[in-house]
């Protein structure tokens, strides 16, 4: 008896070997990158089309943190999927959303993002819904950049880029130390329950009532010495 067909993956992808830096290069320009990630480490191409709900939670962390931000007035500079790559280190990839943050200034009037001159984004974010067949963390490390939030459908998690240059997973964000990470990812999981404006509706409320004393707290000039806080200064 035939079974019923199974069902395709959500996400597929396909990893090729011996692919030169020059052809990596060639692709991203010829390719229309839109819902397909390219991840390349030192000849090895992998080759990834999102899904809806890879798409739906890099989408949703990212405006919580442009929600986050623009309550706080916090500046920052959105890079998107924008490709990073470094040639003398022969791997590039693109992560779900990026950000500037303590570097916010130094990407004003930027339209091009150049490794050599510019600084890599103090955050990205990594949905993990399919595994990569390639070390992605080990690319970041290798990009430098600072800090990870990786989100794999049930579980945020947060790293930092250590002195070793490997990522060790923390309970708070280094460019958002005020930030509880767990109540993000209570309000995460409710992602396929609700639209996009409730969820973020959510988020703000839970920014203005909870966040926002943290963060005045964590800005405020420390009393007694004169000294301000590390934020502050």
């Amino acid at each position: 008896m035939i079974g019923a067909p199974t069902a395709p993956p959500v996400e597929d992808h396909i990893v090729l070997d011996n692919i030169s830096w020059e052809t990596y290069e060639r692709l991203l320009r010829e390719c229309d990158l839109n819902h397909v990630r390219m991840t390349y480490d030192d000849g090895f191409l992998e080759i990834m089309t999102l899904s809806f709900e890879h798409e739906g939670f890099g989408n949703i962390i990212g405006r919580m943190i442009e929600t986050l931000t623009l309550e706080l007035n916090i500046p920052i500079k959105g890079g998107g999927s924008t490709t990073l790559k470094k040639k003398l280190k022969k791997k590039g990839l693109e992560s779900d959303e990026c950000y500037w943050i303590a570097n916010a200034a130094k990407m004003k009037g930027k339209k091009q993002f150049d490794v050599k001159r510019d600084p890599s984004p103090d955050l990205a974010v990594e949905v993990d819904i399919s595994k990569s067949s390639l070390d992605r963390m080990g690319i970041y490390a290798a990009l430098n950049v600072p800090e990870i939030w990786r989100y794999d459908g049930r579980k945020l998690r947060v790293y930092h880029l250590a002195s070793d240059g490997k990522y060790k997973q923390k309970e708070n964000s280094l460019a958002f130390p005020f930030l509880p990470i767990g109540k993000m990812q209570e309000l995460l999981q409710d992602w396929d329950k609700e639209d996009d404006t409730s969820l973020l509706r959510s988020f703000l409320q839970w920014v203005r009532s909870e966040v926002t004393p943290k963060y005045e707290a964590y800005t405020k000039p420390a009393l007694g010495n004169g000294k301000k806080s590390k934020k502050s200064e």
